[in-house]
């Protein structure tokens, strides 16, 4: 009787562990291309983006604006929406709140980390979550300070701890400076941008080798240009046993050719997906995969070029409006517990 009763209980311990739900979780970052309200703001250049402006942006744009990006966001995960999204070209925390009111939104419940940042256009990087899937513990934002020429202004970086499961998370949301002037001419400035970055990862880092980290943003640059693959020393390696190093998860797929940006008719991987290593090992609680990454690029996000590409349909091309979505597609993975 009592090895019957073993017998029972063993099986039920291993059904038990078999039917053990694996929670999976969906981080998404989206370039929105210059969401901005439709109102005046003395303090920002702003002025376009008014009714009265020359782009003619009133609210029925605007709503049409928003609708789209949320109708976007809402079909990375149809299942359950994502749980953290990295935002960057919204103009302040309105905005933010009107997008996560749309109707394919609201029932995210989502919670948003933002700092106003000095940026001359009046643009801020921002992150929505799930509250039910990340407990919010504290955000902060790393200014940028060009020593040759301090009165430059860009945006900050926006740092956000928070819990998913029992497991801490570090997140890092980015825009960095942009490739005017040209390629060589920009790029000291968006290595300059990511050894503010770097300090920061490896302040955490020290703290915590092990320390799960996750670098999402549009950072003007791609995953093997100097700031990214050198600066920050953020790769491809598979092999590396260290926790702390930054693998980037769509380092591959740009070598394969593919983007999130389309400048005359070349692919960029500008929008980058980079985690800690600590994050790529199953055995721990939270984890992802070297695949992960994606890049989420449906055709009614998208035109036709003259070439018969298709590129993402942007909002507004110089003074013209188009009324698509944004002029970058969103990248996002999943990581599971």
């Amino acid at each position: 009787m009592l090895k019957k009763l073993l017998l029972l209980i063993s099986v039920a311990l291993v059904i038990a562990s078999c039917s053990k739900e694996t929670r999976e979780y969906t981080i998404a970052f989206y370039n929105v291309e210059n969401l901005f309200d439709t109102i005046n703001h003395p303090e920002k250049w702003d002025d376009d983006f008014t009714p009265e402006g020359k782009l003619k942006f009133n609210s029925e744009r605007y709503e049409d604006k928003l609708e789209k990006l949320a109708q976007v966001l809402s079909s990375i995960d149809t299942l359950r929406l994502p749980s953290i999204i990295g935002l960057c070209e919204i103009e302040n925390q309105k905005v933010i709140e009107d997008l996560c009111r749309q109707e394919t939104l609201i029932k995210g419940n989502y919670g948003i980390a933002h700092s106003e940042s000095p940026d001359k256009r009046g643009i801020d990087c921002a992150l929505i979550y799930k509250k039910e899937d990340f407990k919010y513990l504290k955000h902060e934002a790393i200014g940028i300070q060009f020593p040759w020429e301090p009165n430059y202004k860009t945006r900050d970086i926006l740092y956000v701890e928070g819990i998913i499961g029992t497991d801490t998370v570090h997140v890092f949301v980015n825009h960095w400076p942009s490739r005017r002037g040209g390629l060589e001419k920009s790029e000291k400035n968006r290595v300059f941008v990511a050894e503010q970055l770097k300090s920061a990862v490896d302040g955490i880092q020290t703290k915590n080798p092990a320390a799960n980290i996750i670098i999402m943003g549009d950072f003007n640059d791609e995953p093997n240009n100097k700031s990214i693959s050198q600066t920050l020393n953020a790769g491809n390696n598979q092999n590396s046993s260290n926790p702390s190093y930054l693998y980037n998860l769509v380092y591959n797929m740009d070598a394969e050719g593919q983007g999130t940006y389309n400048y005359r008719g070349d692919w960029n991987m500008l929008d980058n997906l980079i985690v800690s290593n600590s994050l790529l090992n199953e055995k721990n609680g939270l984890h992802t995969s070297y695949d992960a990454g994606k890049v989420f690029k449906k055709d009614w996000i998208c035109y036709k070029n003259k070439q018969g590409v298709l590129v993402p349909s942007r909002t507004y091309g110089g003074p013209n409006y188009f009324g698509g979505y944004s002029d970058h597609f969103p990248v996002y993975f999943k990581i599971s517990k």
